[in-house]
Protein backbone atom coordinates (compact mmCIF):
# COMPACT_ATOMS: atom_id res chain seq x y z
CA UNK A 1 0.00 0.00 0.00
CA UNK A 2 3.12 2.43 0.80
CA UNK A 3 4.60 1.84 -2.93
CA UNK A 4 1.20 2.43 -4.39
CA UNK A 5 0.32 5.90 -2.47
CA UNK A 6 4.63 6.84 -2.88
CA UNK A 7 3.24 6.12 -6.92
CA UNK A 8 0.47 8.08 -6.59
CA UNK A 9 2.48 11.00 -5.02
CA UNK A 10 5.48 11.21 -7.94
CA UNK A 11 1.91 10.46 -10.72
CA UNK A 12 0.63 13.46 -9.83
CA UNK A 13 4.17 15.22 -9.51
CA UNK A 14 4.77 14.40 -13.01
CA UNK A 15 1.37 16.00 -14.11
CA UNK A 16 2.50 18.85 -12.45
CA UNK A 17 5.47 19.51 -13.94
CA UNK A 18 3.74 18.52 -17.45
CA UNK A 19 1.28 21.14 -17.42
CA UNK A 20 3.66 23.64 -16.32
CA UNK A 21 5.41 23.19 -19.21
CA UNK A 22 8.71 21.86 -17.49
CA UNK A 23 8.34 17.72 -17.86
CA UNK A 24 11.82 17.30 -19.91
CA UNK A 25 10.09 13.47 -20.90
CA UNK A 26 11.52 10.57 -22.58
CA UNK A 27 15.17 11.30 -23.22
CA UNK A 28 16.57 10.58 -26.80
CA UNK A 29 19.10 7.63 -26.46
CA UNK A 30 22.09 7.74 -28.84
CA UNK A 31 22.90 4.54 -29.84
CA UNK A 32 26.51 5.71 -32.21
CA UNK A 33 28.13 7.97 -33.80
CA UNK A 34 29.66 8.34 -37.20
CA UNK A 35 32.67 10.29 -37.66
CA UNK A 36 34.39 11.13 -40.52
CA UNK A 37 38.22 10.25 -41.57
CA UNK A 38 39.11 13.59 -41.09
CA UNK A 39 37.79 13.72 -37.20
CA UNK A 40 39.48 10.37 -36.91
CA UNK A 41 42.67 11.31 -37.09
CA UNK A 42 42.90 14.60 -35.95
CA UNK A 43 42.75 16.73 -38.57
CA UNK A 44 40.75 20.26 -38.54
CA UNK A 45 38.99 21.47 -41.81
CA UNK A 46 39.26 25.28 -41.92
CA UNK A 47 35.84 27.18 -40.96
CA UNK A 48 35.52 27.97 -44.20
CA UNK A 49 35.82 24.46 -46.01
CA UNK A 50 32.55 23.75 -47.98
CA UNK A 51 33.43 19.97 -48.67
CA UNK A 52 33.13 18.29 -45.28
CA UNK A 53 30.78 17.49 -43.13
CA UNK A 54 31.15 16.68 -39.32
CA UNK A 55 29.95 13.50 -37.34
CA UNK A 56 26.10 12.26 -37.47
CA UNK A 57 24.62 10.92 -34.50
CA UNK A 58 21.94 8.11 -34.66
CA UNK A 59 18.99 7.42 -31.85
CA UNK A 60 16.91 4.34 -30.76
CA UNK A 61 14.45 2.93 -33.69
CA UNK A 62 16.04 5.96 -36.11
CA UNK A 63 18.01 4.91 -38.96
CA UNK A 64 18.38 8.52 -39.99
CA UNK A 65 21.61 10.53 -39.20
CA UNK A 66 21.41 13.70 -37.26
CA UNK A 67 23.18 16.73 -36.66
CA UNK A 68 24.06 17.24 -33.04
CA UNK A 69 23.43 21.33 -32.41
CA UNK A 70 23.31 21.21 -28.87
CA UNK A 71 26.64 19.70 -27.40
CA UNK A 72 29.11 21.12 -25.07
CA UNK A 73 31.85 19.60 -26.81
CA UNK A 74 33.09 23.30 -27.81
CA UNK A 75 36.46 21.56 -28.58
CA UNK A 76 34.89 18.68 -30.54
CA UNK A 77 37.87 16.60 -27.61
CA UNK A 78 35.68 13.91 -27.11
CA UNK A 79 36.27 12.43 -30.34
CA UNK A 80 39.75 13.42 -30.94
CA UNK A 81 41.86 10.41 -31.28
CA UNK A 82 44.68 11.26 -29.00
CA UNK A 83 42.22 11.95 -25.96
CA UNK A 84 40.56 8.88 -26.54
CA UNK A 85 44.32 7.30 -26.85
CA UNK A 86 44.93 8.66 -23.32
CA UNK A 87 42.10 7.47 -21.95
CA UNK A 88 42.01 3.70 -23.35
CA UNK A 89 46.02 3.54 -22.12
CA UNK A 90 44.96 4.98 -18.26
CA UNK A 91 42.14 2.52 -18.14
CA UNK A 92 44.63 -0.57 -18.93
CA UNK A 93 47.30 0.78 -16.26
CA UNK A 94 44.85 1.75 -13.21
CA UNK A 95 41.80 -0.09 -14.18
CA UNK A 96 38.08 1.24 -14.93
CA UNK A 97 37.33 3.04 -11.58
CA UNK A 98 39.04 4.41 -8.62
CA UNK A 99 37.62 2.06 -5.85
CA UNK A 100 37.77 4.50 -3.29
CA UNK A 101 37.25 8.05 -2.21
CA UNK A 102 40.53 10.35 -2.10
CA UNK A 103 41.77 9.65 1.70
CA UNK A 104 41.41 6.46 1.66
CA UNK A 105 42.79 4.89 -1.68
CA UNK A 106 41.67 6.57 -4.56
CA UNK A 107 44.18 9.08 -5.46
CA UNK A 108 46.20 8.11 -8.39
CA UNK A 109 49.14 9.90 -9.96
CA UNK A 110 46.72 10.85 -12.79
CA UNK A 111 44.67 12.82 -10.37
CA UNK A 112 47.91 15.13 -8.74
CA UNK A 113 49.03 15.45 -12.14
CA UNK A 114 46.08 16.73 -13.64
CA UNK A 115 45.81 19.09 -10.63
CA UNK A 116 49.27 20.42 -10.95
CA UNK A 117 48.19 21.14 -14.56
CA UNK A 118 44.99 23.02 -13.88
CA UNK A 119 46.62 24.90 -10.89
CA UNK A 120 49.05 26.20 -13.62
CA UNK A 121 47.03 26.39 -16.70
CA UNK A 122 44.94 28.84 -14.72
CA UNK A 123 47.84 30.87 -12.54
CA UNK A 124 46.88 30.07 -9.68
CA UNK A 125 48.84 28.10 -6.37
CA UNK A 126 46.55 24.99 -6.01
CA UNK A 127 43.53 22.85 -7.58
CA UNK A 128 41.59 19.98 -6.47
CA UNK A 129 38.75 18.06 -8.93
CA UNK A 130 35.74 16.69 -8.09
CA UNK A 131 33.32 14.09 -9.53
CA UNK A 132 31.16 16.84 -11.48
CA UNK A 133 30.92 20.17 -12.35
CA UNK A 134 27.44 20.71 -9.98
CA UNK A 135 29.25 19.07 -7.66
CA UNK A 136 32.38 21.23 -7.12
CA UNK A 137 29.64 24.25 -6.62
CA UNK A 138 28.09 22.48 -3.92
CA UNK A 139 31.23 21.23 -2.17
CA UNK A 140 32.79 24.65 -2.43
CA UNK A 141 30.05 27.55 -1.54
CA UNK A 142 28.65 25.90 1.65
CA UNK A 143 32.31 25.69 3.47
CA UNK A 144 33.05 29.26 2.69
CA UNK A 145 29.51 30.34 3.99
CA UNK A 146 28.45 31.07 7.81
CA UNK A 147 25.92 32.27 10.02
CA UNK A 148 28.02 35.83 9.20
CA UNK A 149 27.98 35.32 5.44
CA UNK A 150 25.93 37.52 2.97
CA UNK A 151 26.23 36.13 -0.55
CA UNK A 152 25.31 37.91 -3.48
CA UNK A 153 23.99 36.45 -6.94
CA UNK A 154 23.75 37.32 -10.42
CA UNK A 155 19.76 36.23 -10.62
CA UNK A 156 20.82 34.06 -14.43
CA UNK A 157 23.16 32.32 -12.34
CA UNK A 158 23.04 28.57 -12.34
CA UNK A 159 20.87 25.64 -10.47
CA UNK A 160 24.29 24.32 -8.94
CA UNK A 161 25.04 28.18 -7.30
CA UNK A 162 21.07 28.67 -6.39
CA UNK A 163 20.96 25.48 -4.63
CA UNK A 164 24.61 25.59 -3.11
CA UNK A 165 22.99 28.98 -1.74
CA UNK A 166 20.28 27.29 -0.08
CA UNK A 167 22.45 24.48 1.30
CA UNK A 168 24.54 27.07 3.45
CA UNK A 169 21.80 29.08 5.33
CA UNK A 170 24.02 32.27 4.76
CA UNK A 171 22.87 34.89 7.11
CA UNK A 172 21.37 37.11 4.20
CA UNK A 173 21.46 36.46 0.59
CA UNK A 174 20.63 38.67 -2.11
CA UNK A 175 20.17 38.62 -5.93
CA UNK A 176 21.05 41.58 -8.46
CA UNK A 177 19.08 41.85 -11.69
CA UNK A 178 21.30 39.98 -14.64
CA UNK A 179 24.62 42.26 -15.76
CA UNK A 180 23.13 44.72 -13.38
CA UNK A 181 26.19 46.25 -11.43
CA UNK A 182 24.22 49.45 -10.27
CA UNK A 183 22.15 46.91 -8.30
CA UNK A 184 25.13 44.94 -6.87
CA UNK A 185 27.30 48.10 -6.26
CA UNK A 186 23.54 49.37 -4.45
CA UNK A 187 23.37 46.13 -2.39
CA UNK A 188 26.79 46.34 -0.98
CA UNK A 189 25.93 49.58 -0.17
CA UNK A 190 22.78 49.24 1.55
CA UNK A 191 24.03 45.65 3.96
CA UNK A 192 27.67 47.51 4.40
CA UNK A 193 25.93 51.21 5.96
CA UNK A 194 22.87 49.06 7.77
CA UNK A 195 22.54 50.04 11.68
CA UNK A 196 22.11 46.43 12.66
CA UNK A 197 25.28 45.34 10.56
CA UNK A 198 27.48 48.27 11.92
CA UNK A 199 26.30 47.92 15.96
CA UNK A 200 26.21 43.84 15.95
CA UNK A 201 28.83 43.09 12.85
CA UNK A 202 26.07 40.64 11.44
CA UNK A 203 27.65 40.35 8.21
CA UNK A 204 31.32 39.83 8.27
CA UNK A 205 32.17 38.45 4.92
CA UNK A 206 30.87 39.05 1.43
CA UNK A 207 30.82 36.33 -1.22
CA UNK A 208 29.74 37.06 -4.77
CA UNK A 209 28.80 34.60 -6.93
CA UNK A 210 28.48 34.88 -10.87
CA UNK A 211 28.84 32.70 -13.92
CA UNK A 212 31.23 33.53 -15.91
CA UNK A 213 29.10 32.33 -19.30
CA UNK A 214 26.16 32.17 -19.13
CA UNK A 215 24.69 28.82 -20.38
CA UNK A 216 21.53 30.09 -21.21
CA UNK A 217 22.11 33.17 -23.29
CA UNK A 218 25.88 32.76 -24.10
CA UNK A 219 26.89 35.61 -22.56
CA UNK A 220 29.59 36.72 -19.90
CA UNK A 221 29.75 38.66 -16.74
CA UNK A 222 32.34 41.47 -16.47
CA UNK A 223 34.10 40.37 -14.36
CA UNK A 224 36.74 43.69 -14.18
CA UNK A 225 33.82 45.85 -13.32
CA UNK A 226 32.63 43.35 -10.74
CA UNK A 227 35.77 43.14 -9.29
CA UNK A 228 36.65 46.74 -9.14
CA UNK A 229 33.11 47.24 -7.41
CA UNK A 230 34.06 44.44 -4.89
CA UNK A 231 37.60 46.08 -3.90
CA UNK A 232 35.92 49.47 -3.75
CA UNK A 233 33.56 47.58 -0.45
CA UNK A 234 35.38 45.09 0.40
CA UNK A 235 37.17 47.39 3.53
CA UNK A 236 34.02 48.30 4.96
CA UNK A 237 33.24 44.26 6.06
CA UNK A 238 35.32 42.95 8.49
CA UNK A 239 36.34 39.69 6.26
CA UNK A 240 36.44 41.24 3.30
CA UNK A 241 34.75 40.40 -0.17
CA UNK A 242 35.06 37.00 -1.98
CA UNK A 243 34.57 36.60 -5.40
CA UNK A 244 33.50 33.41 -7.16
CA UNK A 245 33.18 32.82 -10.45
CA UNK A 246 31.63 29.65 -12.35
CA UNK A 247 32.85 29.64 -15.80
CA UNK A 248 32.38 25.95 -16.84
CA UNK A 249 31.11 27.22 -20.12
CA UNK A 250 33.85 29.38 -20.67
CA UNK A 251 36.93 27.17 -20.15
CA UNK A 252 38.08 26.10 -23.38
CA UNK A 253 35.52 27.82 -25.32
CA UNK A 254 36.02 31.73 -24.56
CA UNK A 255 39.15 34.19 -24.47
CA UNK A 256 42.05 34.00 -26.40
CA UNK A 257 43.86 30.97 -25.38
CA UNK A 258 40.51 29.17 -23.97
CA UNK A 259 41.06 30.45 -20.27
CA UNK A 260 37.19 31.64 -20.10
CA UNK A 261 36.30 34.67 -18.94
CA UNK A 262 38.98 36.02 -16.38
CA UNK A 263 41.05 35.87 -19.98
CA UNK A 264 38.40 37.74 -21.58
CA UNK A 265 37.98 40.48 -18.68
CA UNK A 266 41.49 40.46 -18.10
CA UNK A 267 40.93 39.74 -14.55
CA UNK A 268 41.24 36.75 -11.64
CA UNK A 269 38.58 35.97 -9.37
CA UNK A 270 39.48 34.82 -5.50
CA UNK A 271 37.93 31.18 -6.61
CA UNK A 272 37.49 29.86 -9.73
CA UNK A 273 35.24 27.15 -10.63
CA UNK A 274 34.80 25.21 -14.08
CA UNK A 275 34.92 21.81 -15.71
CA UNK A 276 36.32 19.02 -17.75
CA UNK A 277 33.06 17.43 -19.10
CA UNK A 278 32.50 20.78 -21.18
CA UNK A 279 35.42 21.91 -23.34
CA UNK A 280 37.53 19.37 -22.62
CA UNK A 281 35.20 16.52 -23.43
CA UNK A 282 35.97 14.80 -20.37
CA UNK A 283 34.10 14.14 -17.64
CA UNK A 284 34.42 15.83 -13.92
CA UNK A 285 34.80 19.39 -12.24
CA UNK A 286 37.29 21.30 -10.45
CA UNK A 287 38.26 24.52 -8.60
CA UNK A 288 41.23 26.51 -8.80
CA UNK A 289 42.57 28.92 -5.92
CA UNK A 290 44.90 29.61 -3.30
CA UNK A 291 46.80 26.88 -1.15
CA UNK A 292 45.16 27.36 2.59
CA UNK A 293 41.72 27.67 0.59
CA UNK A 294 42.06 24.16 -1.50
CA UNK A 295 43.74 22.49 1.67
CA UNK A 296 40.57 23.47 3.58
CA UNK A 297 38.44 22.50 0.99
CA UNK A 298 39.93 18.93 0.80
CA UNK A 299 39.80 18.18 4.51
CA UNK A 300 35.91 19.82 5.08
CA UNK A 301 34.04 19.69 1.35
CA UNK A 302 31.36 16.59 1.51
CA UNK A 303 31.15 16.10 -2.14
CA UNK A 304 35.19 15.69 -2.24
CA UNK A 305 35.77 13.93 1.01
CA UNK A 306 32.43 11.27 1.12
CA UNK A 307 32.49 10.86 -3.17
CA UNK A 308 34.80 8.78 -5.55
CA UNK A 309 36.49 11.12 -7.76
CA UNK A 310 36.77 10.70 -11.93
CA UNK A 311 38.41 7.90 -12.91
CA UNK A 312 42.22 7.96 -13.43
CA UNK A 313 41.83 7.03 -16.90
CA UNK A 314 39.42 10.30 -17.24
CA UNK A 315 41.83 12.03 -15.17
CA UNK A 316 44.54 11.26 -17.86
CA UNK A 317 42.20 12.16 -20.96
CA UNK A 318 41.68 15.30 -19.38
CA UNK A 319 45.42 16.08 -19.29
CA UNK A 320 45.30 15.48 -22.79
CA UNK A 321 42.92 17.75 -23.44
CA UNK A 322 44.78 20.89 -21.50
CA UNK A 323 47.78 19.69 -23.93
CA UNK A 324 45.68 20.46 -26.86
CA UNK A 325 43.63 23.45 -25.79
CA UNK A 326 47.60 24.86 -24.40
CA UNK A 327 49.36 24.00 -27.91
CA UNK A 328 48.89 25.89 -31.66
CA UNK A 329 46.24 23.09 -32.32
CA UNK A 330 43.82 24.14 -29.42
CA UNK A 331 44.31 27.75 -30.98
CA UNK A 332 43.30 26.61 -34.26
CA UNK A 333 40.38 24.86 -32.82
CA UNK A 334 38.81 28.23 -30.79
CA UNK A 335 39.59 30.31 -34.11
CA UNK A 336 37.51 27.73 -35.91
CA UNK A 337 34.51 27.99 -33.52
CA UNK A 338 34.59 31.55 -33.00
CA UNK A 339 34.41 31.87 -37.03
CA UNK A 340 31.38 29.53 -37.20
CA UNK A 341 30.19 30.99 -34.48
CA UNK A 342 30.12 34.30 -36.34
CA UNK A 343 28.81 32.76 -39.02
CA UNK A 344 26.28 31.11 -37.99
CA UNK A 345 24.79 34.56 -35.94
CA UNK A 346 25.05 36.39 -38.76
CA UNK A 347 23.20 34.02 -40.74
CA UNK A 348 20.26 34.16 -38.24
CA UNK A 349 20.11 38.00 -38.68
CA UNK A 350 20.10 37.79 -42.17
CA UNK A 351 17.00 35.42 -41.93
CA UNK A 352 15.09 38.10 -39.71
CA UNK A 353 15.96 35.91 -36.51
CA UNK A 354 16.78 37.80 -33.04
CA UNK A 355 19.76 36.28 -31.23
CA UNK A 356 22.43 37.83 -28.59
CA UNK A 357 25.71 39.20 -29.66
CA UNK A 358 28.82 37.60 -28.33
CA UNK A 359 32.12 35.65 -29.59
CA UNK A 360 30.87 32.89 -27.47
CA UNK A 361 29.71 29.68 -29.19
CA UNK A 362 26.51 29.35 -27.24
CA UNK A 363 24.57 30.77 -30.03
CA UNK A 364 20.58 31.41 -28.80
CA UNK A 365 17.62 31.93 -31.53
CA UNK A 366 15.12 34.00 -29.53
CA UNK A 367 12.01 33.32 -30.18
CA UNK A 368 9.87 34.76 -26.89
CA UNK A 369 6.96 33.09 -27.59
CA UNK A 370 6.88 29.18 -26.10
CA UNK A 371 4.43 27.20 -28.67
CA UNK A 372 6.59 29.03 -31.72
CA UNK A 373 9.50 27.68 -29.99
CA UNK A 374 8.13 24.17 -29.35
CA UNK A 375 7.12 23.83 -32.89
CA UNK A 376 10.26 25.12 -34.52
CA UNK A 377 12.07 22.27 -32.37
CA UNK A 378 9.59 19.55 -33.83
CA UNK A 379 10.28 21.40 -37.44
CA UNK A 380 14.49 20.71 -37.14
CA UNK A 381 14.41 16.91 -35.31
CA UNK A 382 11.76 16.70 -38.30
CA UNK A 383 14.80 17.54 -40.31
CA UNK A 384 17.52 16.04 -38.55
CA UNK A 385 18.58 18.59 -36.30
CA UNK A 386 18.99 18.59 -32.50
CA UNK A 387 19.04 21.33 -30.99
CA UNK A 388 17.28 22.39 -27.05
CA UNK A 389 14.44 24.50 -26.93
CA UNK A 390 14.33 26.81 -23.89
CA UNK A 391 10.88 27.78 -22.37
CA UNK A 392 8.95 29.44 -19.85
CA UNK A 393 9.56 28.73 -16.61
CA UNK A 394 12.99 27.66 -17.60
CA UNK A 395 13.39 31.43 -18.79
CA UNK A 396 11.79 33.94 -18.07
CA UNK A 397 8.31 34.73 -19.94
CA UNK A 398 8.87 36.65 -23.11
CA UNK A 399 12.75 34.69 -23.45
CA UNK A 400 12.30 31.78 -24.90
CA UNK A 401 14.91 30.83 -27.39
CA UNK A 402 16.17 27.55 -28.99
CA UNK A 403 19.88 27.32 -28.02
CA UNK A 404 22.58 26.51 -30.39
CA UNK A 405 25.89 25.26 -29.80
CA UNK A 406 29.33 25.32 -31.87
CA UNK A 407 31.54 23.30 -31.71
CA UNK A 408 34.64 22.60 -33.63
CA UNK A 409 33.53 19.18 -35.42
CA UNK A 410 31.06 21.27 -37.17
CA UNK A 411 31.71 22.41 -40.67
CA UNK A 412 30.37 25.32 -42.68
CA UNK A 413 28.52 22.70 -44.61
CA UNK A 414 26.65 21.86 -41.30
CA UNK A 415 26.34 25.33 -39.95
CA UNK A 416 24.74 26.22 -43.77
CA UNK A 417 22.45 22.73 -43.41
CA UNK A 418 20.79 24.13 -40.36
CA UNK A 419 19.99 27.64 -41.46
CA UNK A 420 18.83 26.55 -45.06
CA UNK A 421 16.31 24.50 -42.46
CA UNK A 422 15.53 27.06 -41.06
CA UNK A 423 14.89 29.48 -43.81
CA UNK A 424 12.57 26.90 -44.48
CA UNK A 425 10.32 27.24 -41.84
CA UNK A 426 7.10 29.08 -41.38
CA UNK A 427 9.12 31.71 -38.68
CA UNK A 428 11.84 32.96 -41.24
Amino acid sequence: MSQERLNAFCASKLDELDNKGILKGRERIITRIVAPEWIKKGWLPDANEDKAFGPRYFLVGDDNPYLLMNSNSYLGLSLHPDVIAAEEKASQNFGTGPGAVRFISGTFTPHIELENKLAAFHQRESAMIFSAAYATVMGVLPPLIDDKTLVISDELNHNSIINAIRLSHPAQKAIYKHLDLNNLEQILSVHASSKENAATQKIRRVLVVTDGIFSMRGDHAPLNSILEICQQHEKRYAEGIITIVDDSHGIGAFGETGRGTEEYTHCQADILIATLGKALGVNGGYVVASKPVIDYLREISPFYVYSNPITPSEALAAKKSLDILDSSEGLARLKKIRSLTSHFKSGLIDLGFETISGEHPIAPLVVRNTQKTSRLIRHLFDNKIIATGLNYPVVPLGDEEIRFQINANHTKLDIDQVLKILQNSDYA
